[in-house]
């Protein structure tokens, strides 16, 4: 039995869970999310909980059990709580601003990288050189920071790109002086 798959989702209060064939709907404080989950898994709404069942032991049911049931926990979570990335800029001279909605690098090119975040995303810049990328769908949030991060990756040598918050940069040695 999947250890995961098997854990019964709690419903907080004020979220709303509906349940129409393989298509769930989780509506709550901060937004609306949608998905469509595999149509071999059982979606069951028991008193204030999601349960999440498998029609047999093979094993792509049992991979898909762990895996559904996290999808649904995340857009629980996101409609209460909502998900960040925090991204640094390091290196001498990069920066990010806001113009707008729009987000606008500086990060040693030749011209500035702008970035419009997709409805229901949102960037801020409390510092020129951090960005914070907030949303309800973990999903989103993530490759929205993958490819802010993607435009000038921490590179091994002085640590200098954009980088996740708390994120180690293994460093490897310059080059040896000497004949």
């Amino acid at each position: 039995m999947s250890r995961i798959g098997k854990l019964p989702i709690e419903i907080p209060q004020g979220v709303e869970v509906q349940i129409d064939g393989n298509n769930v709907k989780v509506k709550g404080p901060k937004g609306e999310l949608q998905r469509e989950i595999h149509k071999d898994m059982i979606l069951k709404k028991v008193d204030n909980q999601l349960v999440v069942e498998r029609p047999s032991d093979q094993k792509n049911h049992r991979s898909l059990h762990g895996l559904t049931r996290t999808l649904l926990n995340n857009m629980i979570v996101g409609v209460t709580k909502g998900y960040e990335k925090k991204l640094e800029l390091v290196g001498v001279g990069y920066r990010a601003s806001l113009q707008g909605k729009k987000l606008v690098l500086s990060v040693g090119y030749s011209h500035p990288v702008e970035f419009e975040p997709e409805a229901g995303l949102e960037i801020e810049v409390p510092a020129n050189n951090r960005i914070v990328v907030k949303g309800i769908n973990k999903e989103k949030v993530g490759a929205l920071a993958a490819n802010i991060r993607a435009v000038r990756e921490p590179e091994p040598y002085k640590g200098k790109g954009i980088k996740y918050e708390g994120e180690y940069i293994r460093r490897k040695a310059g080059k040896a002086g000497g004949k």
